[in-house]
């Protein structure tokens, strides 16, 4: 065991050694350099090693390095190669002032920066620059040639609506940029970038509006952010996990979107979007709990029916989670709560049935999550198929052969169908079902209030980056009220909210200070 660990801190020592550039210093000549690079990326054949030199009497000795699949091949080969291999140089600069002549009269790439360290020219060559080594120059020359092909913007999957944009978030953070600095024209835009992982070294963007998002819930994100040290960061799921609050609970502290509008929505209310270098999703933060109920479509829709359709998410959580518990509780010990003709129509549909009524609602439910999941791994037209049929096939064979019975398999289908009109609470709702039926099991309508009970605790002592999760539900302001259980007219709404975002006077002193 003892021997285990020390290989492991020894791979690990070797592991940082590797990735550390620091102490590696640029020579003068162009060959040393060439060399230092060649044996760091030694190895990787889709580097391409391009030596050059400018016209006339005297020219100058060049190399360019860049990856071959990252690169922008026109736009390398015009900015930069045919650029240099054309340009007849009469006087030759001295070298303080090559680089500078370079880039304000050879090179016509957008964004050209000089460096002379290793590990952030190592980074560039990987992330699609091409890096420019002049002989007999200590710095080289970083040039933005990035191009490599990403997915078309189309409508997201997962957030699918009837009216609103149908443009979706890609695997580009350019791309994702682009498309919220498009939407929102404001000087109080703000985009902080940073890097992520040992090894994959992934691009992140802090995003908010300067004045409207609290500078304590930005400054705690970077502090979070800084903190973690993993070897990839390959989607923000793993952002998620290392800096959300409550990391035990079932419930999100941190929203995600693959939504351009909803995540400028959330900006203008004062919120901070994290976006993340090859993923589709944002995440947004912080996120409370009545935004499970929200959807971006209740802002583009009149409010008297977005408020309708508000209100059947909010009872069909109380259905996806209460029913199966409920039923349960009122077969087994409260059967004088029911009519006299439905108790007499549920004993006659459970004759024969060997199970229990709990072991009953307890492998339907196993059954439905099995069925759902198979619905989504599988392909759609697959998919889709094996969810109808699936259900329809296994529940009426599992009630012709008196294995259950046919009210369990009407209440499964009830709370599967209510658990959808929420889908990104689908995992939770999943987990808090089963507990109150297996609580209601034991105590009836008892086990069902207290565990109502302990999930109401436990949702009011969750915070996210500092914000009470419940705090527009256990708010008593009208103002606040507005954009809750319902969608008041947008005339009706004139306040940002406060649980998320400082009064305005607060602000102004702020500033001021």
């Amino acid at each position: 065991m003892f021997k285990f660990v020390k290989n492991l801190i020894i791979d690990e020592k070797k592991r940082e050694n590797n990735n550390n550039y620091e102490n590696i210093e640029i020579g003068n000549s162009l060959e040393d350099k060439i060399s230092m690079l060649k044996k760091i990326l030694t190895g990787d054949d889709g580097i391409v090693y391009r030596r050059l030199q400018t016209k006339g009497p005297n020219s100058i000795k060049c190399s360019i390095i860049f990856v071959d699949s990252l690169v922008d091949t026109r736009k390398m080969n015009e900015s930069v190669l045919r650029a240099v291999m054309e340009t007849s140089i009469e006087n030759k600069p001295t070298n303080r002032s090559t680089l500078d002549y370079f880039i304000e009269k050879i090179v016509s790439a957008g964004e050209i920066t000089k460096s002379k360290d290793v590990d952030y020219i190592i980074g560039s060559i990987l992330y699609g620059d091409t890096i420019l080594m002049i002989d007999g120059i200590k710095e080289v020359l970083v040039i933005d040639t990035k191009g490599w092909k990403t997915r078309a913007i189309c409508e997201p999957l997962s957030e699918s609506n009837v009216r609103g944009p149908r443009e979706g978030f890609t695997e580009s953070i350019r791309v994702n940029i682009s498309l919220i600095r498009r939407r929102i024209r404001s000087p109080k835009l703000k985009f902080n970038f940073r890097e992520l992982g040992r090894e994959t070294k992934t691009k992140v963007c802090l995003c908010y509006m300067n004045g409207i998002a609290d500078k304590k819930i930005v400054k705690e994100l970077i502090t979070r952010l800084e903190k973690i040290d993993i070897d990839g960061i390959l989607e923000t799921g793993y952002i998620e996990e290392m800096i959300k609050d409550a990391p035990y609970s079932p419930f999100k502290t941190i929203g995600s979107t693959e939504r351009p509008d909803v995540v400028c929505g959330r900006l203008l209310e004062g919120r901070v979007a994290l976006i993340c270098d090859g993923t589709p999703f944002v995440l947004t933060l912080p996120f409370i709990f009545i935004e499970y109920f929200q959807a971006n479509e209740d802002y583009y829709k009149n409010y008297i029916y977005a408020s309708a359709s508000r209100l059947l998410r909010i009872t069909s959580f109380f259905l996806a989670t209460s029913i199966p518990a409920i039923y349960v509780s009122l077969v087994t010990f409260h059967q004088e709560m029911m009519p006299t003709e439905l108790v007499m129509s549920i004993s006659a549909a459970q004759q024969g049935v060997p199970l229990p009524t709990v072991v009953e609602a307890l492998v339907m439910l196993l059954v439905f999550d099995i069925i759902r999941e198979a619905g989504i791994r599988l392909p759609a037209p697959i998919g889709q198929t094996v969810s109808i049929v699936g259900a329809l096939v296994l529940g009426q064979a599992a009630v012709d052969a008196k294995v259950i019975s046919a009210p369990i398999v009407i209440v499964t289908a009830f709370t599967g169908i209510s658990s959808f009109l929420l889908p990104k609470m689908l995992d939770a709702l999943s987990i808090i079902r089963v507990v109150f039926v297996i609580l209601a099991s034991f105590l009836g309508l008892y086990g069902y209030i207290f565990g109502v009970m302990a999930l109401s605790i436990h949702l009011i002592s969750i915070r996210s980056f500092g914000v009470s999760y419940m705090s527009n539900i256990a708010s008593l302001n009208g103002q606040e009220e507005k954009d809750m259980f319902i969608r008041a007219p947008w005339w009706k709404m004139y306040f940002r909210p406060r649980a998320i975002v400082k009064e305005d006077i607060v602000r102004k002193e702020d500033d001021s200070e």
